[in-house]
């Protein structure tokens, strides 16, 4: 893992590598890290972490998960430290919410994330992944993550001409 982080949690794993909650050791802050193992992964998805570090060092926005650091551990894995989202994601929100939302609520938090998209698209960075599992709740607040799949446009005129996002969702946009 690393001399300066303890994992107190795997968080989630996927074939990209493992998340974790970790604690500083000098602060005892926590965070969230996004362990990904190099050895035998495509130069293309090597590059779409990379391009996520880059993104996030970017992006200072309180609606966007603001980055930590990034570094290669001992055993080459790359590592993303993020602030850590205590709410979790919008799926788990929604599962555990037990009554209706009003709809101060629901304009509550879409205002939220359109003004974290707003802020990206003055930007010229698209997200391409917006979906509940990448918008997480800190302190009852909106922060957009996951940047691993965004696209920086040369400038407001240019056109992202790729079908890309979570498989599942292309059949969803297929129908629009």
């Amino acid at each position: 893992m690393s001399d300066n982080y303890h994992p107190l949690r795997m968080i989630g794993k996927g074939s990209f590598g493992s998340v974790y909650l970790v604690q500083h050791k000098i602060s005892q802050r926590e965070y969230v890290m996004k362990r990904i193992s190099t050895h035998g992964v495509p130069e293309k998805e090597l590059e779409g972490y990379r391009q996520e570090v880059i993104l996030l060092s970017d992006l200072e926005h309180p609606g966007i998960v603001s980055l930590i650091e990034s570094f290669i551990d001992h055993e080459q894995h790359l590592c993303i430290v993020m602030e850590y989202c205590e709410g979790g994601d919008l799926t788990v929100f929604f599962k555990n919410k037990k009554t209706k939302f009003t709809e101060v609520e629901v304009l509550f938090h879409f205002i939220q994330m359109c003004l974290a998209l707003s802020y990206m698209h003055d930007k010229n960075i698209l997200h391409r992944d917006l979906k509940t599992q990448n918008i997480f709740l800190k302190d009852g607040l909106i922060q957009l993550g996951d940047f691993g799949i965004s696209k920086v446009l040369g400038d407001s005129r240019d056109f992202a001409q790729t079908c890309i996002g979570t498989p599942v969702s292309w059949k969803t946009q297929m129908r629009v």
